[in-house]
């Protein structure tokens, strides 16, 4: 009795794990349940209807939002209403200028936002903290304060209903540069930048060879998100530029009437200016997802 007692203890700590009790509790084999594809499929639902429903209008007539049930299948008017919208406002200088606006603004504040981030995270200089802080702060002061005092700016300076005033006051953001620093500080360990200095390469080639092979992943996402702010911005550009020199956003602002909105041609110039987007997240999609797995493993 005394001798079974004393093995009890070790054929207990020494007994086979059970593996099925491990897959209860973790859901079986540990593949997504039925409650995460069912989250997943309605937030994919909720976040397309609304563009469905816009191509759905916008194959329509005014005439269908007064139907007591809204139609869910597109009609057969969009070509007529794409016409329509070509006659109202200058449709391809409008997606010329929005294209031109947005690609100067997406280039101009990966460049600087990567060379600033690369600087505050591994450079080490007087005062460095100091800028990095008042750089933060400048996320916290709304876009509006400035409005006024920028407008006056571009007054004084001649450069009212020109393209150059939307794109220089965006040439690079408080919220790249942060971005960019937060992601390079453990993207690029600074043994290798140790290494690169002992090779005896400048800064100019550590950063071409090193920071910026490191740095593309998240390049790549601050490059959708910049362009997609710039392409959708509205307030700064109606304010600035003259009415027949407009970007897409503000052009589409023009189908409105004050005294009757055809919203079936509304949502044509809606759905034709979100196409470009579409296109641009599609071919990028790639570099956006393997970007947020990345710092999602460094995480």
């Amino acid at each position: 009795m005394s001798a079974d007692l004393e093995t009890r203890p070790h054929r207990a700590a020494t007994s086979p794990r059970r593996p099925w009790r491990r897959g209860r509790l973790r859901g079986g084999s540990g593949r997504p349940g039925f409650l995460t594809y069912g989250l997943l499929t309605a937030l994919l639902v909720s976040s397309v209807y609304p563009l469905w429903w816009s191509t759905v209008i916008a194959s329509r007539s005014n005439a269908a939002l007064g139907l007591d049930w809204p139609p869910l299948f597109p009609g057969g008017n969009f070509w007529t209403n794409v016409g329509r919208v070509f006659d109202t406002i200058p449709f391809w200088l409008a997606l010329g200028n929005s294209i031109l606006i947005s690609s100067i603004i997406t280039v101009s504040v990966v460049t600087f936002s990567t060379l600033a981030g690369f600087s505050f995270a591994k450079l080490k200089f007087k005062g460095r903290d100091g800028l990095m802080v008042s750089v933060v702060v400048t996320m916290a002061i709304p876009t509006q304060l400035g409005i006024i005092p920028l407008f006056m700016l571009m007054r004084t300076l001649g450069w009212t209903g020109e393209i150059g005033a939307v794109i220089i006051p965006t040439l690079v953001t408080a919220f790249g540069v942060f971005f960019m620093r937060q992601y390079l500080v453990t993207a690029i360990p600074d043994e290798l930048l140790e290494a690169s200095r002992v090779d005896g390469a400048s800064m100019i080639l550590t950063f071409w060879h090193v920071a910026l092979p490191a740095a593309r992943p998240a390049m790549a996402i601050l490059g959708l998100f910049t362009f997609m702010m710039a392409w959708t911005d509205f307030l700064w550009p109606l304010l600035v530029l003259d009415a027949d020199n407009p970007t897409l956003q503000t052009a589409l602002s023009q189908l409105q009437s004050a005294h009757f909105v055809d919203y079936s041609i509304v949502l044509t110039g809606a759905v034709m200016a979100t196409i470009p987007l579409l296109v641009l997240f599609v071919l990028a999609g790639k570099q956006l997802i393997s970007g947020i797995m990345q710092g999602a493993v460094k995480g």
